[in-house]
């Protein structure tokens, strides 16, 4: 197994300058990064930010390094591990393009069938059909969608069940961005693509509501690539596939009280180890993971 490690000490010095800053110091533009000069620097910036075609990519990601580093979730190092390709978990190649027909609705921010709650409002969001989302599989999924008016990013939030393979249901305020409104349904194609939040922080969990050493849900969020299957260490030093429910959890009764060591698998066949992570009994926590997928 290879591994690198990212540094981002020079990323945590600029956060802790930042956030050195009051939260609200009267006129709003003396505050780095308000961008929608609210007297505040939070995600509706970052809305703002990428609504404004003069403000650059490189001060874009500037600030989301800031607010993951507000939340606490920017490390001063994680691993990139490079582990041999599991071929059986290919999906597909990197890039494949798919086509079909895009529409709009208004959910997916809540109650999204990815159950991925919160879902941060920095992020444009979609409905994938039936097929194309294979049992969860693409939950969580960070695709670049192309209708004939434009691109944007989009995260897979929310299942299409009556959708056809390729199609897509956008949310109501980002379809306008790829097509005329009035259309109503268009044609589209979308690919998917590394989730930028995984460029400066590692993958991380989330236990399901209830779970305890005798039952347990658990989800991967943060991952760079939609993930195929998860695995943990039993005491026999051995690892065991977790079943994957249709709403994005994996779930087991034999997995004990932790802490754990997984083994995860993207659809891409790349494997990545990640160790000592804690059982919750919170199911509003998210537990930062130590690891992340190669690009």
């Amino acid at each position: 197994m290879f591994m690198k490690k990212i540094k981002l000490a020079a990323v945590g010095m600029v956060c802790a300058v930042l956030t050195a800053l009051p939260a609200n110091v009267g006129a709003a533009s003396k505050i780095d990064m308000d961008y929608n000069s609210d007297g505040v620097v939070d995600c509706f910036d970052m809305i703002a930010a990428r609504k404004n075609s003069e403000i650059s990519r490189a001060e874009i990601n500037a600030l989301q390094k800031f607010l993951l580093g507000v939340n606490g979730k920017i490390p001063s190092e994680f691993e990139v591990q490079v582990n041999p390709v599991d071929e059986s978990c290919i999906l597909e190649p990197k890039g494949t393009v798919h086509t079909g027909e895009g529409t709009f609705y208004g959910g997916g921010y809540t109650g999204g069938h990815a159950m991925l709650d919160p879902v941060s409002h920095d992020y444009w969001i979609v409905a994938m059909n039936h097929s194309d989302y294979n049992e969860a599989q693409l939950a969580g999924a960070y695709i670049e969608v192309t209708g004939e008016l434009g691109t944007i990013k989009m995260l897979v939030t929310d299942e299409l069940p009556e959708g056809k393979k390729g199609d897509l249901d956008l949310y109501t305020d980002a379809f306008p961005l790829i097509a005329p409104v009035e259309k109503g349904r268009v044609p589209v194609s979308w690919k998917i693509i590394p989730l930028d939040t995984a460029e400066t922080a590692p993958i991380s969990f989330k236990y399901k509501e209830g779970s305890t050493e005798f039952w347990c849900g658990v989800q991967v969020r943060n991952h760079r690539y939609p993930i195929t299957k998860l695995e943990y260490l039993n005491s026999d030093g051995e690892f065991v596939e977790i079943p994957r429910r249709p709403y994005n959890y994996f779930e087991s009764r034999d997995m004990g009280k932790g802490p754990f060591t997984f083994r995860i698998t993207d659809i891409y066949g790349q494997v990545v180890i990640d160790k000592d992570i804690p059982l919750s009994y919170d199911d509003t926590e998210i537990i930062q993971g130590h690891v992340q997928f190669p690009e």
